[in-house]
């Protein structure tokens, strides 16, 4: 109960309602508005770039990052975090979690079977380095570059040989 969850985002749709159930798991839930005093926020208050900007740092810096949607930011944060060494990412199959909430829901999945499959089908999703599927005909289906630089990024072996 102790972690600290960085909300990296602009106003939440239902406010504080909404974030209750995660607050009262979590209480140590914290947004920008939060960290910064309302002296330093001030400066950023009215650019929202500038404001989405600490958003990325933070999320750039984390111990773990888990976008809950798949947009640019969440994607270039992705990409970063694997460039700096293949940091800690969690990438959410959001389509299977809902499926094994609705079956813990209707009695189909103890806590304990719902967590060690949310536990077990991630764990190939924490963003370590894999080829980027490039579909040549088909460009939009593809990886995003930035989510996953896979050309630009060093293998430990060859880091291993340039040191």
């Amino acid at each position: 109960q102790n972690v600290q969850i960085y909300i990296a985002a602009g106003e939440i749709y239902g406010g504080e309602r909404r974030l209750a159930r995660l607050a009262a798991a979590f209480p140590n839930l914290v947004r920008k508005e939060k960290l910064l005093a309302p002296s330093d926020l001030m400066f950023f208050q009215n650019h929202s770039s500038q404001m989405a900007a600490l958003d990325y740092l933070v999320s750039l810096e984390s111990d773990i990052f888990v976008p809950t949607y798949d947009g640019n930011m969440a994607k270039v944060v992705e990409g970063h975090r694997r460039f700096l060494g293949f940091k800690k990412t969690i990438l959410l199959d959001r389509k299977l979690l809902v499926d094994l909430i609705d079956q813990y829901h209707n009695g189909l999945l103890s806590c304990d079977e719902f967590s060690s499959t949310v536990k077990e089908v991630h764990v190939d999703r924490m963003g370590s380095s894999k080829q980027r599927v490039v579909v040549s005909d088909r460009p939009k289906e593809e990886d995003y570059f930035y989510a996953n630089p896979h050309e630009c990024l060093q293998t430990l072996d060859e880091a291993m040989r340039i040191t």
